[in-house]
């Protein structure tokens, strides 16, 4: 795509800043296995190649995430929230956990470095985004037209075309939600805090004890709420800032990622789908609370 293509995608990174969470579409229960089966990817932490069919089956609860490009918005609160809920996850009865990332084996495990995911999540490298599109994820807005720049694509979902949960996400990611979550936010704000990424201020960490003090608490009126105003914001101002300065080794290798959504998926021994959902949205991913709740019922 060369200079001009690139500096094209990182002023795109920057206007994805204004999008906060969105709507979520619940897919029908089903068998993801056979959807994937066929599909191997390669582990980036090893090499491993991975069965995605078998590797579902081998677990009595295994967690797919159908993720996105490593730079992506998607991608990176994919892996935050999974980071966060991985002992509740564990605690509901999933022991094993496939997060797989739309980039090559390195722009996997750069990614991984970045946010700092445990050991348990195995990342798992699709560079041509093929187990998300055989999930049936959104490819995003006239995925066939080869004769629209891919980049103009995505600038365009940007202001509504394509996939509909894009745009209603400003609203709860600069606004807030007063009955929402906020736990997730935090942990990851605290983790790029630690890593050095700005902004660097939300969270006061100078504490001898440990204990940390959240600038949004001190809000008057909406300190209370479960997700003030600019909170998601602000994590995702410190995911940009993180996309943009290590562009270079996390952009897709393959063009049709840039505008591919994703999705996750839990399923049990027997193959069988325990909860499913795809992406409606540009930052617009599945909700780990919900989720949870669920996999309680």
């Amino acid at each position: 795509m060369g200079i001009a293509g690139e500096g094209v995608t990182l002023a795109m990174l920057f206007l994805l800043h204004a999008l906060g969470t969105g709507l979520v579409v619940p897919l029908s229960p089903s068998r993801p296995v056979t959807a994937l089966a066929g599909i191997s990817l390669v582990r980036s932490s090893d090499g491993t190649l991975i069965d995605l069919s078998d590797a579902a089956r081998e677990a009595q609860q295994t967690m797919i995430v159908l993720g996105t490009h490593p730079a992506d918005f998607n991608m990176i609160e994919y892996s935050q929230r999974l980071r966060h809920h991985l002992p509740e996850l564990q605690g509901a009865g999933v022991d094993r956990f496939l997060l797989i990332v739309n980039g090559q084996p390195a722009a996997c495990t750069k990614l991984a470095d970045l946010l700092d995911l445990p050991s348990q999540i195995e990342v798992l490298a699709d560079p041509a985004g093929e187990a998300g599109r055989a999930f049936g994820v959104s490819r995003g807005w006239r995925p066939d037209d080869s004769y629209l720049n891919p980049y103009l694509k995505l600038y365009l979902m940007l202001f509504g075309l394509g996939p509909r949960a894009t745009l209603p996400s400003v609203i709860t990611g600069y606004l807030g939600n007063p009955s929402g979550r906020r736990a997730w936010i935090a942990s990851a704000i605290e983790q790029g805090q630690r890593a050095g990424r700005w902004p660097d201020n939300v969270l006061d960490l100078s504490d001898a004890d440990g204990a940390v003090t959240n600038q949004f608490d001190k809000l008057p009126l909406v300190g209370g709420w479960g997700r003030r105003p600019l909170e998601l914001a602000t994590l995702r101002l410190q995911n940009l800032k993180m996309a943009f300065d290590n562009w270079s080794a996390l952009k897709p290798t393959d063009e049709r990622c840039l505008t591919q959504l994703g999705g996750c998926t839990i399923v049990g021994a027997d193959g069988e789908a325990l909860y499913s959902w795809i992406d409606n949205g540009i930052c617009d991913v599945a909700d780990f609370d919900e989720m949870l709740a669920t996999l309680g019922e």
